[in-house]
């Protein structure tokens, strides 16, 4: 029942998030979805309805620019955080692609929020590559198991 929920809108073989942008908008939830700002970090503006999204850069799909930016301190207000993932461990380390984006953003989010990193099933290993700035999440779903809490 959270009422503001962060997230993002899956491209290329990432699992599929546009159904659940769409019914989480639908049942009234306030959806935040991530503008990715020229040094890399994330600012966040309102999801709209399918019809709201746009092209931005590398290839993502964001809010359309004329969406007011609500700045990258605004996961901070998030009740949920949905984040991509190429796989994760049981730790909670999030394998991304590279460019720390999501961990500048996960480290605004306060200790009490769940964080999830959508996963296909098989991505969620015994162990990931980690450094000292990645930020851990605290679940992950996957279609055949479910949501599971990390350590």
């Amino acid at each position: 029942m959270a009422g503001t929920i962060a997230a993002y809108c899956s491209v290329g073989s990432e699992p599929d998030t546009r159904g659940l942008l769409f019914a989480l908008w639908k049942r009234g939830s306030y959806v935040l979805l991530p503008v990715l700002l020229p040094d890399g970090d994330l600012d966040w503006a309102s999801y709209e309805g399918p019809d709201s999204l746009a092209a931005g850069p590398r290839g993502l799909l964001e809010p359309d620019p004329a969406e007011p930016r609500r700045g990258p301190g605004a996961i901070a207000r998030a009740d949920l955080v949905i984040v991509p993932a190429l796989a994760a461990d049981r730790r909670g380390n999030r394998l991304g692609k590279g460019g720390g984006s999501y961990d500048r953003a996960l480290a605004r989010v306060g200790g009490l929020v769940p964080t999830v990193a959508l996963l296909y099933d098989g991505e969620l290993l015994d162990e990931v590559p980690a450094g000292p700035h990645d930020v851990r999440v605290r679940l992950a779903a996957q279609p055949q198991e479910g949501i599971i809490r990390l350590a």
